[in-house]
């Protein structure tokens, strides 16, 4: 003897607040990515106010770094792109476009205080 049963039915939900860009610190486009700088620049002009600043590369793999503006005042453009070519770089491919969440702290030390 069967019984039918109904289908028991169950949803599970887990919210989150959307954030706007996607793209936090910036981002690294690689030569054959599927969207240029260009185009990448004008849709975060259109989604935020925070500046972002363009750092274009001569590169095989890497060929623009998109990054807020407040960071190149904790880190100089050069340090920024020497981290990318040498720690970055060997890990993407060039159709690549690579978030970067970057934590960049400063510490001063003053003597004469």
């Amino acid at each position: 003897m069967t019984r039918n049963h109904p289908p028991k039915h169950s949803l599970r939900v887990v919210i989150k607040e959307f954030h706007m860009p996607p793209i936090r610190d910036g981002v690294i486009l690689g030569r054959e990515s599927p969207i240029g700088c260009e185009a990448f620049r004008r849709a975060l002009e259109l989604l935020v106010v925070t500046p972002f600043e363009h750092i274009e590369l001569e590169d095989e793999v890497v060929a623009d770094i998109l990054v807020r503006r407040a960071i190149l005042r904790r880190l100089s453009r050069d340090c920024l792109t020497a981290f990318v070519l040498d720690r970055i770089k060997p890990l993407m491919g060039p159709e690549e476009i690579l978030h970067l969440d970057l934590h960049a702290e400063l510490l001063i030390e003053e003597e004469t205080l």
